[in-house]
């Protein structure tokens, strides 16, 4: 496993957080900000809801990521 497979991996992980929608999938398992944020400490729960929402956050250089991974994809072949 090269380098450029494990990149590619972390911007398919970051994806998968950044499409999670917190209405629908979020809310329903306990996941939300406004529960997490409740709490004292940063117990695990509150630090996986604070990586979502900077997945969700980080949209716009997410975009950017992945038009440059499938320009080199189409170059290199």
């Amino acid at each position: 496993m090269g380098l450029w497979t494990l990149l590619e991996g972390f911007l398919l992980f970051a994806n998968a957080l950044a499409i999670l929608n917190e209405d629908r999938f979020l809310a329903p398992k306990g996941l939300s900000f406004t529960e997490a944020s409740a709490g004292r400490g940063q117990s695990l729960k509150q630090q996986l809801v604070g990586l979502i929402y900077a997945a969700q956050y980080m949209r716009i250089p997410l975009v950017m990521l992945n038009i440059i991974t499938i320009v080199v994809k189409l170059v290199s072949g």
